[in-house]
This record gives C-alpha cells, sequence and structure tokens, in this order.
C-alpha cells in the first residue's frame, strides 16, 4: 500500500458525526438547505450554518466555500458545488473534479489534518456513482501526491451499497 493508499480511505456511515477537521456539503450554488448529505449537514449544524452561508451570496459550480463547523464535530465545512448530471457532454466530470481540487486546495492552505466528503452530486444531481467515484478518487490522489495537508481523506458512503463504487474506484 502506498502512502497515498493509506491516507486515503473509504468510510461508511453519517458523515455528519465525523470528527475530520472539515466535512465537505454536497452544495448548491446558492449555498442553501437542500435535501439528502445537504440537509443532514445543515439540521446537524444548526441555524447559523444558513446564516453565514447566505452571507456568502453563493458559490459556482465546480468552485468550493468554507463555513465554520457549528454543531458538527467537525470545525469547518467545505461546501462544493458539483454539477447536474446531463449525459456527460457539458463539461461535469470537469466541474466536479474542479470542485474536489478546490476544496483540497482549501484545506492545505489551511493545514487541515483531515477532510471527509461524500458522493458529491450522486444524489438529486444524478451524476452516475461509478464515474463520480473515478474522479473523486483521481482528484484526490493528485492532490496528495503534492500537497502535504490534509494529511488524510475520508470518502464517505451513507451505507456499504453506495460504497461498492468507491471501493471499486480505490483499487481501479
Amino acid at each position: 500500500m502506498t502512502p497515498i493508499e493509506a491516507a486515503l480511505e473509504i468510510h461508511v456511515g453519517d458523515i455528519t458525526r465525523l470528527p475530520a477537521t472539515a466535512i465537505a456539503n454536497a452544495a448548491n450554488e446558492a449555498l442553501a438547505p437542500g435535501g439528502g448529505v445537504c440537509g443532514a449537514i445543515f439540521q446537524a449544524a444548526g441555524p447559523g450554518l444558513a446564516e453565514e452561508c447566505r452571507a456568502l451570496g453563493g458559490c459556482p459550480t465546480g468552485d468550493c466555500r468554507i463555513t465554520k463547523g457549528y454543531g458538527l464535530p467537525a470545525a469547518w465545512i467545505l461546501h462544493c458545488v458539483g454539477p447536474v448530471w446531463h449525459g456527460g457532454g457539458r463539461g461535469e466530470a470537469t466541474l466536479l473534479a474542479a470542485c474536489y481540487r478546490r476544496a483540497l486546495a482549501l484545506a492545505a492552505e489551511r493545514m487541515f489534518e483531515s477532510v471527509a466528503f461524500p458522493a458529491i452530486s450522486t444524489g438529486i444531481y444524478g451524476y452516475p456513482a461509478d464515474e463520480a467515484a473515478r474522479i473523486a478518487v483521481g482528484a484526490v490522489k493528485a492532490h496528495m501526491a503534492s500537497h502535504d495537508w490534509p494529511r488524510r481523506v475520508l470518502l464517505v458512503a451513507f451505507d456499504d451499497r453506495a460504497a461498492g463504487p468507491l471501493r471499486a474506484a480505490l483499487k481501479g
């Protein structure tokens, strides 16, 4: 196992309960409370998160914004705006990779020890899980090959079925 593979883990469970330095939110461009993992993060963090997000004024697809973690075990939240899946011909792969790269760059700038990511864009945005997993693993490995921070990255799935594409991408 390479040092990068040792520092990149698949975790099955609730991202809102992880004691990582930062967790990523599968955010929308308005940085507003949504459904799925986004809704769970806003609910667990408490009302201060929505207030801070409103003050940020949104975030374009492919980018990332950072906020405090409020009521979460994580001190920080990286709001990653992934693309809506339209069949792959509208630059979705580039935008998805970009939001992971931007989040990891913010984590490196702030020397975060650990970051946990959900499967960005695979919920209501409809991105195919296998393709999204390959992009996530590739972006994380590329970042970790040239940066010291974060020291540990967790790719989080809410159940074993959702973890399958992540495990396959990590092996591949």
